[in-house]
C-alpha cells in the first residue's frame, strides 16, 4: 500500500481507505447500502488492515451513530493499528441543536462520537457540510480547542465550496488556529467537477483530497452498461434519488472507455476506476466501500499496479466534459489557457 501525505500536514494517510458507510444500515438510504453488524466488521478490517488500509471514515448521521459504534466495537482492542476519521455537521435530529457546527453543537458532537467510537480522540474531524449561520471564527476557535484537548488531531471538511473553504483557510491563518488539511469530495470518471476550483485551491492550500463514491454512486462497478441497465436488487433503484446526476450518454461512453482498458490490462472496470483517482493531482485517499468481502477484495486490488499514459489519456478524453463559467474560456481560447496550464 502506498501511504501519502494528507495535504499539508504530517498525518500520513494510505492511497485506500475504506468507508463505513455500511456498517449499521438504519434508515431508508443507509439501510439501503448495507446492514453490517460488528462481527462482519471486524472481518473487513482484518482484509483492510493486511493490505495496509488502515483509515477508516464514519460520520456521526452515518445509521444514526450505529456506524461509528458497529467501527469502535470492530477496532476495539487495536485502536493503536487504526487512523478513525468522522463528519459532524449534519442534522441528527429535528431539534434546534441538533444540526450544524456551533460552538455547543461542535463541543456536543465529538463528545458523543468519541463515546460511540470507544476512544479518547479522532485523528481526522470533518465537517460534514457548511453551515452558512456559525462564524467562521466560532468554529475555528472550537475547533482550536478540541486539537489544544487532544480529542482531536486534524482537521478538515466535506462537500465545501471553494470560496468558503479558502475564508477559513485564511481566518485560521490570522489567528494561528488549526488549517483545514482534507477535503472530502465527490470525484468519479464521471464526476470530474472537483477538478474546476477544488483541486486548484487544494494543490496551492495544502489540502488534500479523500474522494467518496469514487465508483459514481454504485454506476461503474461493472454491472451497468449498454444494454445493461439497472439489475433488480440494486441499490440505485432505493438510493438513485440521493445521486450526483449523470446524463446517460455521458455514463455509456466513459463506461464503453472503462470496459476497454480493463479488458485490455486484465482488470475489473472498480479496478480501473480507482486506479485512474489515485493518479490524480490533490488526491490524497481514495475511500472504497464494500458489503462483503469479495466487494472488498476487488476494490482493494486497485493498487500495486497503474495505468499506461495512454490508458489514462483515452479515458480522460472519454470522461472531459466542458468546464462552466468562468472556466470554459481558459479551456477553449489559447491566450486564456497559456495563462493558466493544468495541475497535470
Amino acid at each position: 500500500m502506498d501511504y501519502r501525505q494528507l495535504g499539508r500536514s504530517g498525518l500520513r494517510v494510505p492511497a485506500l481507505s475504506f468507508g463505513t458507510g455500511t456498517f449499521g444500515g438504519k434508515g431508508p438510504l443507509f439501510g439501503a447500502w448495507g446492514t453490517t453488524d460488528a462481527q462482519e466488521a471486524r472481518r473487513l478490517i482484518d482484509l483492510c488492515l493486511e493490505a495496509g488500509a488502515n483509515l477508516f471514515d464514519t460520520a456521526d448521521v452515518y445509521s444514526g451513530g450505529a456506524s461509528e459504534e458497529v467501527l469502535g466495537e470492530a477496532i476495539r482492542g487495536r485502536r493503536g493499528e487504526v487512523l478513525i476519521s468522522t463528519k459532524t455537521g449534519l442534522p441528527m435530529g429535528d431539534g434546534p441543536a441538533d444540526w450544524g457546527v456551533s460552538r455547543s453543537r461542535l463541543i456536543g458532537a465529538v463528545e458523543a462520537s468519541l463515546k460511540r467510537l470507544g476512544t479518547d480522540h479522532v485523528d481526522l474531524l470533518q465537517l460534514h457540510a457548511l453551515d452558512a449561520h456559525t462564524p467562521v471564527e466560532e468554529l475555528l476557535a472550537t475547533l482550536d480547542n478540541l486539537v489544544a484537548q487532544g480529542k482531536v488531531r486534524h482537521v478538515g471538511v466535506s462537500n465545501y465550496p471553494g470560496w468558503q473553504l479558502m475564508k477559513a483557510l485564511a481566518v485560521a491563518d490570522r489567528h494561528g488556529w488549526p488549517r483545514f488539511v482534507a477535503h472530502q469530495v465527490y470525484y468519479s470518471l464521471i464526476g470530474r467537477a472537483y477538478e474546476h476550483d477544488l483541486m486548484p485551491l487544494g494543490a496551492d492550500q495544502g489540502v488534500g483530497a479523500l474522494v467518496w463514491s469514487p465508483l459514481g454512486w454504485g454506476r461503474l462497478t461493472g454491472r451497468i452498461g449498454r444494454g445493461r441497465p439497472v439489475p433488480e436488487g440494486s441499490r440505485l433503484h432505493d438510493t438513485e434519488q440521493f445521486a450526483p446526476p449523470v446524463g446517460e450518454d455521458h455514463l455509456h461512453r466513459v463506461i464503453d472507455a472503462i470496459e476497454a482498458v480493463a479488458e485490455e490490462i486484465g482488470r475489473t472496470v472498480p479496478q480501473v476506476a480507482i486506479n485512474w483517482l489515485l493518479r490524480r493531482p490533490t488526491v490524497a485517499s481514495v475511500i472504497i466501500g464494500a458489503r462483503n468481502e469479495t466487494q472488498l477484495r476487488d476494490n482493494l486490488g486497485a493498487v500495486g499496479w497503474t495505468l499506461t499514459a495512454e490508458q489514462v489519456a483515452r479515458l480522460d478524453a472519454a470522461s472531459d466534459v466542458l468546464p462552466p463559467y468562468p472556466h470554459t474560456p481558459y479551456r477553449q481560447q489559447e491566450g486564456f489557457a497559456r495563462l493558466n496550464p493544468p495541475l497535470a
